[in-house]
C-alpha cells in the first residue's frame, strides 16, 4: 500500500534530517517504516494530525511495549523536526505517554535448540549461528561483517564489529571459528545486495529458518550473554562484549541461573 502523498515529501525530508544529523542506516530505516505505517493509518496531512486522534490511534495497535517505545520515539522526533523546521507549529505527539521499559526477560535459546539448528543448518547459516550465538553478534553486525574484520594479536583472535549508533567494539572469537571466516574469499563474509553484503533482513530468516518457532537469532544473542555471565558473573564484562550503552539492557539479556539464586540465599543463611 502506498504512502498517502501528502506524508511523502515531509517523510523523505525528515530521514534526510536525520541523515545529516549522523543517525545510521539502520535508524533511518527503522523510522521510514514506523512512519509509512503511521501515514498509511492515518487520513489527511501530517500537519493536521491531532493529539487525541495520534493517540488514538496508537492506542489501537497491538504491539509489545518496546515497540511502543520505539515508535513513540520515533513519532517525537519527526514532529519536533517539523517544528524546528517550521513546517508546522504543534507536535501533536507530546501527547503520547511515556512507555516504561518491559522488565528483564531473558530468552536465551537452549542448547538442545541451539546443536539441532547447526545440524540442520548449511555452512553459510552455522556461521551466521555461531556469531549471534557464540560472539554475541546482532543480525545487522552478522549481515555486514568483512574478512578485514577478523583481527589477530598475541592472545587470540578477535572480531571487529561496528554495531548501533556507528559503535565499534572487538569481541574475542573461538579460534574454530575465526578460522572458519578466514577461509571465506577475501570481502564480505556474506556477499550480497545490500551495500555489497547481504541484508539484516535477509540474514534473520535464514538463521529463523533453522530454528523451531518462537526462537530467532536475538535468542542466540541472549544464548551469548547469559553463558559469558555465567563465566564471569561480571554484568560489565557482558555489557562491553555485547555492545550495550547500559548495564540495564545488559540485563535484559542475562539469565540469572538458578542454582546461583538458591547458592546466594543458602549461604546468607548460614
Amino acid at each position: 500500500m502506498l504512502i498517502p502523498e501528502q506524508w511523502t515529501s515531509p517523510i523523505t525530508d525528515y530521514l534526510a534530517a536525520q541523515k545529516a544529523g549522523g543517525a545510521t542506516r539502520a535508524t533511518i530505516s527503522a523510522r521510514a517504516q514506523h512512519l509509512a505505517n503511521l501515514a498509511r493509518g492515518l487520513n489527511g496531512s501530517p500537519w493536521e494530525v491531532t493529539p487525541q486522534q495520534l493517540v488514538d490511534w496508537v492506542s489501537a495497535r497491538s504491539w509489545s511495549r518496546e515497540t511502543r517505545r520505539g515508535r513513540r520515539a520515533t513519532f517525537r522526533s519527526f514532529w519536533e523536526w517539523a517544528v524546528a523546521a517550521e513546517r508546522t507549529t504543534a507536535n501533536p505527539a507530546l501527547a503520547l505517554p511515556a512507555v516504561k521499559p518491559a522488565p528483564p526477560a531473558p530468552r536465551p535459546t537452549p542448547e538442545r535448540v541451539y546443536k539441532a539448528a547447526l545440524a540442520a543448518a548449511d555452512a553459510r547459516t552455522v556461521l551466521m549461528l555461531r556469531l549471534a550465538a557464540e560472539c554475541g553478534l546482532r543480525r545487522a553486525e552478522v549481515a555486514a561483517l568483512h574478512t578485514d574484520d577478523v583481527l589477530e594479536d598475541l592472545i587470540g583472535y578477535s572480531l571487529r564489529v561496528l554495531g548501533k549508533g556507528e559503535k565499534i567494539r572487538e569481541v574475542p572469537c573461538p579460534p574454530g571459528l575465526a578460522q572458519h571466516l578466514l577461509a571465506r574469499p577475501r570481502g564480505y563474509v556474506f556477499p550480497g545486495n545490500d551495500g555489497g553484503h547481504l541484508s539484516a533482513r535477509y540474514v534473520g530468516k535464514r538463521v529463523a529458518a533453522v530454528l523451531p518457532e518462537h526462537w530467532t537469532m536475538h535468542s542466540l544473542r541472549h544464548r551469548a550473554g547469559t553463558r559469558w555471565y555465567q563465566v564471569d558473573r561480571d554484568v560489565f564484562t557482558v555489557q562491553d562484549l555485547l555492545g550495550h550503552a547500559s548495564p540495564v539492557t545488559t540485563r535484559v539479556y542475562v539469565q540469572i541461573p538458578r542454582e546461583a539464586l538458591r547458592r546466594t540465599v543458602l549461604a546468607a543463611a548460614g
